[in-house]
């Protein structure tokens, strides 16, 4: 929208009452309805101006609300800085990583006592001299958001590729170190997803551009002192449903290029010794058929669901590994989810889900060796972790659950020993034992059982009088785990209950419980959230005036769902940068993400989704009724929901409800989608809506 001249913005600004430092009056956003007709249906669209982020009057707006979100929350002032100072007490100032060996290189990264971002490091031995790849505290002097993705060395060890966010976009800028001279090489490269591959000549490098949706979508060829206008284009993704990527394959034989949508993948290989070949397609994109090579000599194993809803494992060799030549090694499970496989010298290993529960199986390539990890706990993480080498015996895999802080061991695949290398230490007075951790199950309204992951301190009663926190996600497949999270100790330790959902959606019980929360199932998402804060209350655990929801980007349309489906069930919902108006993005080909997901959401351009996406869609489904308290929180720059989302649902939301419940929204006008970027900024983020939480609950 243009700038609006001569026109009130808004109803009502801010007005101040006698009432102390309180603000009692609400920003009142104007309405300017704009019409959006398709399928011989009519929407009005009230706030659609709201998009325009250059419009003068949109800024205005969002002042506005962070000043009267302010306000709302001054009194809390005190508890937030409370808050914030026990969560950075806790965290380890000058802590290092684990070091990994890679081309006769310890790498790992560090902090400094009081600093905010990571020391990126390596050394050539444990007692070598340390040498300093990438100080990001100095890099992000002067900036209000800094972030590096991604550190790739040439096969040389001489130069380091990285990229470089100053806007939280995510279009990075890929830069190039000399690690030698410790000079920055002039070659610059914008607009890219941040990451790079090199060839084997320590020289040419291979990149991905995004295109004006951000959409990773072509990959160029770069060598190193040219300029980057000249880059040839190795391949460009034509179709707009599909990502486009690129990386270096672990043995470093070959270019991986990887075209991938919801439903079905692609891979192309460029040997790295030749970086000039044209790539060679590894099997041609079917609709539906999902396939992951990693070469192992001169074979391919390939994770596939080809007639596998939940995965199997083939191998084909390297020069036929079209699917007519896959051969079987492990096949599909209906009550087994193949996640992940790692390859190594003597063993492989995959990672698993069985019984919404991850777990790590080693196999032998002669079939001969074939054994699981142990693990004790109800509820637990666990995961293949970073093991770039091929010839090692060691598998280094991440443990974690939510009364276990991440922890790092390396297992012997040969003697089955193991070395525990780093627990992540967790400063003042907290003991495990004082918490405890369950799994337990809610009936979803068509009989499905629906795991949940708890976690309390062992004083908390347990007669219903305790405020709860509810969170879920429920989308893209993507496994909400039990986490360990020193930052939740602030809520356990004030008399909480923490519980994640693990509803449809996810895909924690497999495959099928992703397709029965996406498309023309995502209800089962939002009721599956409400039957599990139903079997809360009924089993005595919270009641419903201190149950808070909590769900963020598309766990923030879980939340907008809930809230317009059974407000009267939550004390309180915090959005964190919801997608909340899913019928008008999923309209809108302009805006990221949008084509690509289709076969997530549905393309609405078709009836039948857009119909269905209607009656879930949150913004569009706000009406007169009472709603919890809210917090909505968003950032100005994120790139993958809009600023305006959430913003139209707040002006929508304060115009409809018909209660005197809080509606805060507070928009970050230096960030994205992440939030800040520094290490100890973040927490004053979860603070505030920790202090939210608080007030409201009190």
């Amino acid at each position: 929208m243009k700038k609006l001249s001569g026109i009130v913005v808004f109803v009502s600004l801010l007005i101040f009452h006698s009432c102390g430092d309180t603000m009692t009056e609400a920003p009142n956003a104007e309405k300017i309805d704009k019409e959006l007709t398709i399928h011989g249906h009519t929407r009005t669209d009230p706030y659609y101006w709201l998009r325009d982020r250059e419009d003068p009057a949109v800024i205005e707006y969002l002042e506005a609300e962070n000043a009267y979100t302010e306000a709302q929350m001054k009194r809390t002032k005190r508890l937030q800085e409370k808050l914030y100072r026990e969560m950075v007490a806790r965290i380890k100032q000058d802590d290092v990583s684990v070091p990994y060996r890679k081309h006769g290189y310890l790498y790992y990264h560090r902090y400094e006592k009081g600093k905010e971002y990571p020391v990126y490091c390596r050394k050539k031995s444990e007692n070598a001299a340390e040498e300093i790849l990438l100080d990001v505290n100095k890099m992000a002097e002067g900036y209000a958001y800094y972030h590096v993705s991604g550190l790739y060395v040439s096969p040389d060890n001489r130069i380091l590729a990285f990229g470089e966010d100053t806007l939280s976009r995510r279009k990075y800028t890929l830069r190039f170190l000399d690690l030698e001279t410790g000079e920055f090489l002039p070659d610059r490269i914008e607009n890219t997803p941040g990451s790079a591959a090199w060839a084997n000549d320590s020289k040419t490098v291979f990149y991905n551009t995004r295109d004006e949706t951000l959409r990773p979508s072509a990959t160029r060829r770069h060598r190193l002192g040219t300029s980057p206008g000249e880059d040839a284009l190795v391949f460009d993704e034509k179709e707009s449903t599909f990502y486009h990527g690129v990386y270096r394959s672990k043995s470093g034989k070959y270019i991986m290029l990887v075209s991938e949508s919801t439903l079905t993948t692609e891979y192309r290989y460029i040997p790295a010794d030749d970086p000039l070949a044209a790539p060679v397609v590894i099997q041609e994109r079917v609709r539906g058929l999902e396939y992951h090579p990693s070469d192992v000599g001169d074979v391919f194993y390939i994770l596939t669901n080809d007639n596998a809803k939940n995965f199997k494992l083939v191998a084909a060799p390297a020069k036929h590994p079209g699917r007519g030549n896959w051969k079987e090694i492990i096949p599909h499970r209906e009550e087994v989810l193949l996640e992940r496989a790692e390859f190594f010298e003597d063993r492989y290993v995959v990672q698993e889900r069985s019984n919404a529960l991850p777990r790590l199986r080693i196999l032998g390539y002669r079939g001969k060796v074939d054994e699981y990890i142990q693990f004790d706990e109800e509820a637990y993480d666990v995961w293949i972790g970073t093991n770039p080498e091929f010839d090692t015996q060691i598998l280094r895999y991440g443990y974690e659950s939510m009364t276990t802080p991440n922890t790092t061991y390396d297992y012997h695949m040969i003697t089955g020993e193991q070395e525990l290398k780093k627990q992540r230490e967790v400063l003042g007075d907290f003991d495990p034992a004082d918490y405890e951790t369950r799994r337990i199950r809610a009936k979803a309204d068509d009989g499905t059982g629906v795991p949940m992951s708890m976690v309390y301190r062992k004083d908390t009663p347990q007669d219903g009088s305790a405020p709860l926190v509810l969170y879920g996600y429920g989308s893209y497949g993507m496994n909400m785990d039990p986490y360990f999270s020193s930052v939740r100790l602030s809520l356990l330790d004030r008399g909480f209950i923490y519980v994640i959902a693990h509803i449809r959606g996810g895909q924690e019980r497999g495959r099928e419980w992703y397709e029965e929360g996406k498309l023309l199932n995502k209800m089962n998402t939002f009721t599956d959230f409400i039957d599990c804060a139903d079997h809360l209350v009924k089993e005595g655990y919270t009641t419903y005036g201190k149950l808070v929801a909590m769900g963020g980007s598309a766990g923030g349309l879980l939340m907008g769902a809930v809230a317009n489906m059974a407000p009267e069930k939550f004390a309180g919902i915090v959005a964190q940068v919801p997608f909340v108006d899913v019928v008008t993005t999923m309209l809108d080909e302009s805006i990221p993400l949008t084509t690509s997901e289709y076969d997530e959401w549905g393309d609405p351009n078709e009836k039948k989704y857009y119909e269905y996406m209607l009656r879930y869609s949150p913004y569009d489904n706000v009406k007169a009724q009472d709603y919890p308290h809210m917090l909505i929180t968003t950032g100005l720059h994120d790139s993958q929901v809009q600023y305006w989302e959430p913003a139209k649902w707040t002006a929508k939301l304060r115009d409809m409800k018909t209660d005197d419940n809080l509606l805060l929204l507070k928009t970050e006008m230096d960030y994205g989608h992440g939030g800040a970027s520094g290490r100890f900024q973040v927490y004053k983020e979860v603070a505030f809506e920790y202090a939210f939480i608080l007030k409201i609950v009190d």
